[in-house]
């Protein structure tokens, strides 16, 4: 069973993309299922009503001064809009424990007795849930790129700002060997100075983006550069990304900023049969279920100003607050505890320098598995781990699923 995160992505295509990067030794051990978790997709999909569709304004920065009243605003009016769409009565029971439960339907409906799972980012704590309801179900299963299961959701976010602090210099080295194209600079401090430079530009005036009618805030700007980090193979179009904007900002853009900018904000064409705001409502529905959140607004005022101090690449937003500070309704359950009771068979592979996932949230899932987990940390960047060339992972990996094997102490591999 297999499960690509988001929260609120689909899977009922990841058996054809699985079966494109996992060895022939390992499919013909096993069937690939993929299912669209509850609340998305082909699963009787939710809305909160949002015209917005884009996830960016979930990641809520602060304004150009620091301040969170605008964010205060959009929260309390998001939070409200979900609670009075036509699902709003069905957003409380999108949950991750109630998901888990729906995989456990499917391993009755498939007629098997255990099931093995692959999954990847939320996908782990969907993952660690489940292992932790129904352990005397699980055979194999495989987390990559770990959500610290003690820590959900309020606490998780916080670990975004040391990971863009690891993440973000593996782009500005690249960008400072590449000076001659990007003029960011020669060193990783001075590609870091001109990238918050730019951002703090946008802060303080939008720019247009050419052929659209979007404009792109330091807010975006900077949730562009998280998500174009998650993988490794991205970073020459990221640091392309960089110059693109600062032409922008300048009022030089050329026709290949244009077309490159077109090229990262083109969108999926809309499904008739799914609410545009999907994604978003089924991640708020998942964050706000899960576990309560704070309701003082002045414990989000607090902690962001710190936190945009100590980690001006997040410039605060990891501490700021959301839409679930305002949620109609308490989570109808505590978080599901995830124990260490159980057999020796789960396998977390954890990259160094994950700014989606950070080391200190794959440490925390490690930790509250104990004995259970063997536990793979690569000296890599980006969020995904297996299939990213490091023979050391991948082995681990593919011998696990072929025969079962773990090794028996932790894994620690270079490349």
């Amino acid at each position: 069973m297999l499960n690509p995160g988001g929260p609120g992505l689909g899977g009922l295509d990841l058996p054809s993309l699985a079966a494109t990067v996992l060895p022939s030794e390992v499919l013909e051990r096993y069937d690939l299922i993929g299912f669209d978790p509850r609340g998305v997709g082909h699963s009787s999909p939710v809305t909160c009503g949002l015209t917005d569709v884009s996830l960016v304004d979930l990641f809520p920065y602060p304004a150009a001064d620091g301040s969170i009243d605008a964010n205060v605003a959009l929260a309390r009016e998001t939070a409200a809009r979900c609670a009075a769409s036509t699902s709003g009565d069905v957003l409380p029971f999108i949950t991750t424990a109630n998901t888990a439960r729906d995989m456990e339907q499917i391993r009755q409906a498939l007629g098997e007795g255990k099931i093995s799972y692959w999954g990847q980012s939320y996908g782990t704590y969907l993952g660690a849930v489940y292992a932790s309801l129904f352990a005397e179900n699980t055979d194999r299963i495989v987390l990559e790129g770990n959500v610290d299961p003690t820590s959900v959701w309020y606490g998780t976010y916080h670990y975004w700002g040391e990971g863009m602090a690891s993440r973000f210099p593996d782009a500005a080295r690249f960008a400072a060997a590449n000076n001659d194209t990007v003029h960011f600079g020669t060193t990783v401090e001075e590609v870091t100075v001109a990238y918050l430079e730019l951002a703090s530009r946008l802060d303080a005036t939008p720019a247009s983006i050419p052929g659209t009618s979007a404009r792109i805030s330091g807010g975006l700007f900077r949730t562009v550069t998280y998500s174009l980090l998650q993988r490794n193979e991205q970073i020459p179009l990221l640091v392309q990304f960089w110059r693109a904007i600062d032409n922008l900002t300048a009022g030089t853009p050329t026709a290949e900023d244009a077309a490159l900018l077109q090229q990262v904000f083109a969108q999926e064409p809309a499904r008739a049969d799914v609410p545009a705001d999907n994604q978003t409502a089924v991640f708020l529905a998942l964050a706000c279920g899960d576990a309560s959140w704070p309701t003082d607004i002045e414990v989000y005022r607090k902690k962001t100003a710190e936190d945009r101090a100590a980690h001006p690449l997040t410039a605060g937003m990891p501490f700021n607050i959301w839409p679930c500070a305002f949620w109609k309704t308490q989570p109808r359950e505590a978080p599901i505890e995830v124990t260490r009771q159980g057999e020796h068979n789960i396998l977390l592979l954890q990259n160094r320098r994950d700014n989606a996932t950070p080391w200190e949230s794959g440490l925390g899932m490690r930790k509250a598995l104990g004995a259970r987990a063997t536990f793979v940390e690569l000296d890599a960047g980006g969020h995904y781990v297996y299939g990213q060339g490091s023979s050391c992972v991948d082995g681990v990996f593919n011998k696990f699923l072929v025969t079962g094997q773990l090794p028996q102490g932790d894994v620690s591999c270079a490349n």
